[in-house]
């Protein structure tokens, strides 16, 4: 896979600064059931990095101790970490409100026939990637049989209540199959709507559109085909300063599997940690990191183009 953040740290791309933490994300493991071009993580099924127990029991004291009210789980496939139930019912216990990140396909992987059924008993509020509402597009992005498998996940959720009562929120994500920006968020979720429910009787909450991010397994094709150069163009011509205050690293902390702090999930995966030493899911036990500056590199022009987007859609 070729590198591209040689391609992404020089930058000038505005200075920003964090507000108050509002959401502990945090990557549990790269392996995940499937292997999608655009996944920034590069996940799959022979990844092996899982976080240990030590920071698992971390992240509890992190959300306890910051007064953090929001957990954020993330993978890969976050529900193929064995303690993946064993966190969500800690953290849940403590009154906080949490996030998964889920792939939908894995809700009928074996030893997982009960998830979805435990995510609703436990009011889990899940974002769900879709990047399409039509089959072939659904597999050339994520591989053959994922949309029949994500259509069927999303059936078994809302015989459960989710996308239709208060407390069981699905939201589903959708990126561009290739080197485009999203198009308008609120036209596309009501397309999106309109599709699902009249073919497959399917309702959910909220549709959230993510850019593609130059990183990772879709940054390395861009390179491979020759369309780095010119989707940067495409981001930088789009920027809209704008986005700026409502870009996610200023309320969120990403942690990694290994418990260590970076400003997002992308400079995660860049490995950008936060400006100064490179500091660990401990170190928040004491400091709130309100004010920090955040670590910006080209890759930045990715949540500020056009509409803008980040883990919660369009801003």
């Amino acid at each position: 896979m070729r590198a591209t953040l040689p391609l992404l740290e020089i930058t000038d791309f505005p200075s920003i600064h964090r507000t108050a933490i509002e959401t502990l994300q945090v990557n549990l493991g790269y392996r995940c059931n499937q292997r999608c071009l655009h996944c920034h993580v590069n996940a799959g099924p022979d990844r092996t990095e899982m976080m240990n127990q030590e920071n698992l029991d971390l992240i509890l004291h992190v959300l306890t101790a910051r007064k953090i009210k929001m957990l954020d789980l993330t993978g890969g496939a976050p529900e193929l970490h064995p303690q993946f139930k064993e966190l969500v019912l800690a953290a849940t216990a403590l009154g906080i409100k949490v996030i998964d990140r889920c792939n939908l396909t894995i809700l009928f992987e074996p030893g997982h026939e009960n998830l979805a059924e435990f995510l609703a008993q436990n009011g889990v509020e899940i974002v769900a990637s879709l990047p399409c509402y039509t089959l072939a597009t659904v597999d050339k992005q994520r591989g053959e049989g994922v949309f029949d498998k994500s259509i069927a996940g999303i059936q078994k959720l809302n015989a459960l209540g989710y996308g239709k009562e208060q407390d069981l929120i699905l939201n589903l994500v959708y990126n561009p199959s290739g080197p485009t920006l999203p198009p308008p968020q609120a036209s596309l979720e009501v397309a999106y709507k309109r599709e699902l429910f009249t073919h497959f009787n399917i309702v959910f909450n909220q549709l959230f559109t993510l850019a593609n991010m130059p990183i990772q397994r879709f940054g390395s094709t861009l390179i491979s085909k020759g369309q780095f150069k010119d989707y940067m163009d495409l981001l930088k011509k789009n920027f809209a300063a704008g986005n700026l205050e409502h870009v996610m690293c200023k309320n969120i902390m990403s942690v990694d599997w290994q418990g260590y702090l970076f400003d997002c999930d992308f400079n995660q995966q860049l490995g950008l940690p936060l400006i100064g030493n490179k500091l660990h899911l401990r170190d928040m036990l004491n400091t709130d990191f309100k004010n920090h500056p955040i670590k910006v590199a080209d890759h930045c022009y990715g949540c500020t183009a056009g509409q803008g987007s980040s883990c919660g859609g369009a801003l």
